[in-house]
């Protein structure tokens, strides 16, 4: 097979979990440019639309639906609409914790949606996959995946990181493996990717900084960085590799 052959995802369909926020956007635009219609969905319809019409607009396939990760109800009706599912990307997160004082209650909203809704959509796709013997699920993790966190990356800033974060990306590694173990049989890929920190027009000049000193590249990452790495764990390219955690950090955990 030639090698552009190998990264083609023309004729396949990928659904993107919170398609339309910091890392769905660049990794819902990586799949559309690589031939797939991609399925953009999230709680909030309006944003996963403006991603998905924004696409289309460039004459690439995408469109927009609606689910809640925290109702294994929604999550059916959602496989139910898209029975055919190639490609997984599981990147919606909910963030109801900010620091590590808060009442219990926000741990366990996080959980619902972290933790097991990410386990409840993952089987739920993960089934009609091995049924068809054919499918990619890649879970989008992060540094905090696979490292302690520095907290001497937020000083000077109002930041700080929060204990369910860690709890849930590392846990998210684990799943990976097993999923990947389970469904290698049925010739059904499942990896992950941890990026690093993404700098928007929103991050604090200082924290850039505190984090870029630590970073071998010295920045932070950019849009089109997860882009390639989205795309070789969705294709063929890929076609030998599971159970794997793709580190895109610019050189923050060597």
């Amino acid at each position: 097979m030639h090698l552009r052959e190998l990264f083609d995802l023309s004729g396949k369909t990928a659904l993107v979990t919170g398609g339309s926020g910091i890392f769905g956007t660049p990794i819902s635009e990586a799949l559309a440019e690589a031939g797939a219609h991609v399925i953009i969905a999230s709680r909030n319809l309006a944003h996963c639309k403006e991603t998905a019409n924004a696409l289309v607009a460039r004459g690439l396939q995408a469109a927009a639906d609606q689910y809640d990760q925290a109702s294994e109800e929604s999550i059916l009706a959602l496989r139910a609409r898209h029975p055919a599912i190639d490609v997984l990307i599981n990147n919606s997160v909910a963030r109801p914790m900010r620091r590590y004082d808060q009442p219990l209650e926000a741990w366990r909203e996080s959980m619902e949606v972290n933790a097991t809704g990410l386990f409840a959509i993952s089987r739920a796709f993960l089934e009609h996959m091995m049924v068809r013997r054919r499918g990619s699920i890649i879970n989008i993790g992060s540094i905090q995946s696979v490292v302690a966190p520095d907290f001497r990356n937020y000083e000077g800033t109002a930041m700080t990181t929060p204990p369910d974060y860690h709890f849930h990306k590392h846990g998210l590694i684990g799943l990976t493996r097993y999923l990947a173990a389970m469904a290698g049989p049925y010739n059904v890929r499942v990896n992950a990717i941890s990026p690093g920190g993404f700098e928007t027009a929103a991050t604090p000049q200082v924290f850039r900084e505190n984090y870029s000193r630590r970073v071998l590249l010295r920045r932070m990452a950019h849009h089109d960085d997860i882009k390639g790495a989205v795309v070789y764990l969705a294709s063929q390219a890929s076609a030998y590799v599971t159970g794997q955690n793709l580190i895109v950090d610019g050189g923050y955990t060597a």
